[in-house]
């Protein structure tokens, strides 16, 4: 885990080195107005599919949904998708669930396209486009380096059909950005966390995604029941848990959420919580270090690599081994 998470920024610089397949589909995205679109994922590959449908909701005004993969393959709804674009992410490219309902949409005349790691996969034959991840064999079950390939085609493709030259400028230098990311300090949180059992994650906007990702992380490889919710959302039926020295993870980067990330993370640290607040240098209260890329919609990226470090460094610390989590597979075929 903790070798595949330090390989981001080579596979963020090989995706850079050949955009051709995502230009291409980003011109084909911009021949005709597309009024919603759907992703298709599991796992740590729809917490990748909820950075993309933030970004491309908030810069492109595209509603995106992520589909409940049943309706298309259990119940065989009729979806009405013809002409818009269904997405779908995985590393395997195996499940049976994401090639049925892939299918499901093209048959029914949605753009299909599938972002998948391994090559030959059958979501990607199953698929009119394919987006190559380029992250190369991800043997830990803890998917890292797949999920950040995940948010940087994201990146590349919502930036090409905006035509946004300044976010695709700054992509050119977010594999610089992760190797400043990966060498960030965050063994405070292995202190704070050892003997922890339970804790919430809190992001808001693009950051959503990274706290999602970070929770699953901390169930599947340190075995700790985290939860990841907005910080809208946690103010609600959440707080009631949040009580003295309860754990906090909050992502808080750059963006007009951060002021209210950070005003949460004081409102709990005046209630007695445990608040590690993961944020840039010009916040004070941060105790937990993260880059500032070229742009601040490529910060969340930058941000779940640290984490990733530390987590492997947390299982290691609570006796468990990350790259192979008890009860799990690396491939999960559902249906």
């Amino acid at each position: 885990m903790l070798n595949e998470a330090l390989a981001c920024p080579s596979v963020v610089a090989a995706q850079l080195a050949d955009m051709s397949r995502v230009v291409a589909l980003a011109r084909k995205l911009s021949e005709q107005p597309r009024h919603v679109a759907l992703t298709v994922a599991r796992g740590s590959s729809d917490h990748a599919a909820s950075y993309f449908a933030s970004l491309t909701m908030s810069r492109t005004g595209v509603p995106v949904a992520s589909l409940p993969m049943s309706v298309a393959t259990l119940q065989q709804a009729p979806l009405r998708v013809s002409g818009q674009l269904a997405l779908a992410f995985s590393q395997s490219g195996k499940s049976p669930d994401l090639i049925g309902t892939m299918s499901a949409l093209r048959a029914a005349g949605a753009l299909s396209v599938a972002a998948v790691n391994a090559p030959d996969s059958p979501l990607a034959d199953a698929c009119e486009w394919h987006l190559p991840l380029l992250a190369g064999p991800e043997l830990s079950v803890a998917a890292t380096k797949s999920y950040i390939a995940m948010l940087s085609i994201s990146a590349q493709l919502v930036a090409h059909w905006q035509s946004d030259e300044v976010l695709l400028s700054a992509l050119q230098t977010l594999p610089e950005a992760l190797h400043r990311a990966g060498a960030l300090d965050w063994t405070r949180a292995i202190d704070a966390l050892r003997g922890v059992e339970r804790m919430i994650v809190i992001g808001r906007g693009l950051g959503l995604a990274i706290a999602q990702e970070a929770a699953l992380k901390f169930k599947e490889t340190s075995g700790i029941q985290a939860e990841a919710f907005s910080s809208a959302e946690v103010r609600h039926g959440p707080m009631e848990l949040i009580d003295q020295d309860y754990p906090l993870l909050v992502f808080a980067p750059r963006g007009p959420e951060q002021p209210g990330l950070i005003q949460l993370a004081r409102d709990m640290q005046a209630r007695g919580a445990r608040v590690l607040l993961a944020a840039p240098g010009d916040v004070p209260e941060a105790t937990l270090p993260l880059v500032e890329t070229a742009h601040p919609a490529l910060d969340p990226i930058a941000a779940i690599l640290p984490f990733y470090v530390m987590a492997a460094g947390l299982a290691a610390a609570r006796g468990r081994n990350p790259d192979a989590p008890r009860h799990l597979n690396k491939v999960t075929e559902t249906h």
